[in-house]
């Protein structure tokens, strides 16, 4: 999925919007549908989470590769509205031969065994607008540990975290970003977005829903100025799925 270039802002009494902004066909009211009970069986048997010693020395390691300088991680999904560290700083940033991506198959959080959910990441090609955030300095290596227990969890998911360049408005930096290149019998590349909406709009895990975790991205990227097409296009799916899925009036969300 290709991202389209970041909108212009105007302000209306005080707050920001999308000059081209139009109003999201996925709402709070159907995520709400789409959201159920779920048991959190644990792993699967054939994938070993991380222990906490490979969790230190994956931690170690990037921090040693940070060499230093200011530490900034590329943001282009949950971590822009679930960030999970200590930001001093956010800015707009974009990196080229990226982009978002629902290609990895997952079982567990926002899916089940029975239901499989499909977990964004970035995949090759194209260019992918998203947020750049500056961790403090203090407690660098902390900070990192946090971000690995909540981003990777078994030792071959660690190939999925690498440093990527990226552009802001006040030149190049160099990012920490997860999930990027996926691998392995799980990922499912270049899917119609009528088949990605499908499986989004009806998969739901312990933590939440797949439609529900699009609906806050879109939102939040909105929010900050920046329109992905392919999201956009796909959160339309979704509602649609839904409204099909529970029987709704399109026109007004009612039975």
């Amino acid at each position: 999925m290709t991202e389209i270039r970041e909108h212009k802002l105007v302000t209306v009494r005080g707050s920001k919007l999308l000059m081209t902004g139009s109003r999201m066909a996925l709402t709070d009211e159907l995520v709400s549908l789409s959201l159920r009970p779920a048991i959190d069986v644990g792993p699967e048997p054939h994938r070993k989470p991380l222990t906490e010693a490979e969790v230190e020395m994956l931690a170690n390691r990037l921090l040693h590769e940070s060499t230093g300088a200011p530490l900034w991680i590329f943001a282009y999904g949950s971590l822009i509205w679930k960030p999970d560290f200590d930001a001093v700083e956010s800015q707009h940033g974009a990196t080229r031969g990226w982009h978002r991506s629902f290609c990895l198959q997952m079982t567990r959080w926002r899916g089940t065994r029975a239901q499989p959910g499909l977990m964004m990441a970035l995949d090759r090609g194209g260019r992918c607008n998203g947020i750049v955030f500056r961790l403090a300095d203090d407690d660098r290596l902390g900070q990192i540990r946090r971000l690995i227990r909540r981003e990777v969890g078994t030792i071959e998911d660690a190939a999925t975290v690498r440093w990527i360049p990226v552009s802001t408005a006040h030149g190049l930096v160099r990012a920490l970003v997860f999930w990027a290149g996926p691998k392995g019998d799980r990922v499912s590349r270049k899917l119609p977005l009528e088949t990605v909406a499908q499986v989004l709009a009806r998969a739901c895990g312990h933590i939440g829903s797949c439609a529900e975790y699009l609906y806050l991205t879109v939102k939040h990227l909105e929010e900050r100025g920046i329109r992905d097409r392919n999201l956009w296009r796909l959160q339309k799916l979704v509602a649609a799925e839904l409204v099909a899925i529970h029987g709704l009036n399109a026109a007004t969300g009612s039975h």
